[in-house]
């Protein structure tokens, strides 16, 4: 590949971490506005969290489906698909008068979103040199973690100035990228192949299963959960062409990376809960100051992808993800100590936090890049977003339980609790790192 055209797609990456901040801010900015949507349809909180935990639900299954039809079907094609229902759900959430109108509306927009993400990683792992792949992975992580932190903030501004319908034209902007993505991605040919519909279906029953129940906590769905995974496994290790190849989890170096990227999901996605619930029941701070509090922190994970991608291509993955195990660490360190003092000391805690979960996002990706054969990339990224999925909300579910624990309810000391039990996660997530490094090492050694 000449020079020239890796220049181009690099553009075409510019244009789809565009899309990336787009679709993930809509993830986290109607967060801020639930309490009124609540208001307004009279609905219970289990009810309305259905907005929330339904988004995920559809966003996790379907991320893992698109990066899968990408091994068939061509990736400019699928996005396209992606942003058209994505955009559909936009306007039908902007009309939205009844609340099954509006979760059909968030659920549309979860099934086209669900492409974007997963398929701008598969993009940069097929056609960017691996020399220069860290800086592309990086931008798209970057953005992720923009939409992260501007989420609140734009939510809470639109909500309070305008309302909460007015969240979907936000984010329908993204429907202007399809005539400039469509230029701009390259042609593919459609690949012959079937698609394991039925490995698809237990694949999705069985997160579905496991995301109800670390969302409900009702034990009911963990039984149904086991029992579907254990039917897709035998599905996937007896079918010619499976909806996930059995070989990546028989990958062990492939498996640590899952589980490094799950731990700081689930460590990023808990803080993502405390510090608005720490900022509005010990400081009394409202929803705009408290998306201000996390806004430099997003900002700075964003300015300094630029770095992270140099840094990518020029050392390697593995000290990537050395910095940002220790950059996680800190954090946590951060938070236990220093939020009890002021709302400022959790701004500069998130900072860290940011910085860390960009870097970890990327160079995790980057890795999964360089270790499967070309044939696996694009199921091993998508099942590494799965991962993700998961990882957000079992950290949501874990923060919340962990502030309950011995009757300690929102004050100081339970956030604490919370901040040293997250501490152990990365902990265990830099055992799992050192362990991968040495194997890393052995195997370089011994070729």
């Amino acid at each position: 590949m000449n020079e020239k055209t890796t220049s181009s797609y690099f553009r075409t990456i510019l244009l789809l971490s565009v899309a990336v901040w787009l679709v993930v801010m809509n993830t986290t900015m109607f967060n801020v506005a639930l309490p009124n949507v609540l208001i307004e349809f009279n609905l219970s909180p289990a009810d309305g969290a259905w907005i929330v935990s339904g988004y995920s639900i559809i966003l996790a299954i379907f991320t893992i489906t698109y990066t899968r039809l990408s091994d068939y079907l061509p990736i400019r094609r699928l996005l396209i698909a992606g942003i058209v229902i994505f955009g559909v759900g936009s306007i039908l959430g902007f009309f939205a008068t009844t609340f099954p109108l509006l979760l059909a509306a968030r659920l549309l927009q979860a099934t086209g979103a669900a492409a974007i993400p997963g398929l701008s990683m598969v993009f940069a792992g097929r056609f960017i040199p691996f020399a220069r792949r860290g800086r592309a992975m990086a931008m798209i992580a970057s953005a992720s973690s923009l939409g992260f932190g501007l989420g609140p903030v734009v939510g809470g501004v639109v909500t309070e100035y305008l309302n909460w319908n007015y969240l979907f034209t936000v984010t329908l902007f993204v429907v202007l990228l399809i005539p400039i993505l469509f230029r701009r991605l390259p042609e593919e040919e459609v690949r012959k192949g079937s698609f394991d519909l039925t490995g698809g279906l237990l694949t999705g029953a069985a997160v579905t299963s496991f995301l109800l129940y670390i969302s409900t906590f009702n034990w009911f769905f963990l039984p149904i959960g086991v029992i579907v995974a254990g039917l897709l496994w035998l599905r996937i290790t007896r079918t010619d062409a499976p909806f996930i190849q059995p070989s990546l989890f028989k990958n062990k170096g492939y498996r640590k990376l899952l589980y490094m990227s799950y731990l700081g999901f689930t460590t990023h996605f808990a803080i993502l809960l405390l510090m608005p619930l720490m900022l509005q029941n010990v400081y009394e701070k409202g929803p705009s100051v408290v998306g201000y509090i996390i806004f430099p922190g997003a900002m700075l994970s964003a300015v300094a992808a630029i770095y992270v991608g140099r840094l990518l291509d020029r050392y390697g993955n593995m000290k990537v993800i050395y910095l940002a195990h220790g950059l996680l660490l800190l954090s946590t360190v951060l938070f236990y100590f220093l939020s009890p003092l002021n709302e400022y000391m959790i701004m500069i805690g998130y900072m860290f936090t940011s910085f860390g979960f960009s870097s970890l996002s990327s160079s995790t990706t980057n890795e999964v890049s360089r270790i499967l054969p070309s044939e696996e990339i694009a199921t091993g990224i998508g099942m590494k977003q799965l991962t993700q999925f998961v990882g957000s909300a079992s950290g949501s579910v874990a923060g919340g339980i962990l502030l309950e624990v011995n009757g300690l309810t929102y004050n100081t000391q339970s956030f604490q609790l919370t901040y040293a039990f997250l501490f152990v996660l990365m902990a265990l997530s830099a055992v799992i790192m050192v362990i991968y490094a040495r194997n890393v090492k052995d195997n370089q050694s011994t070729q």
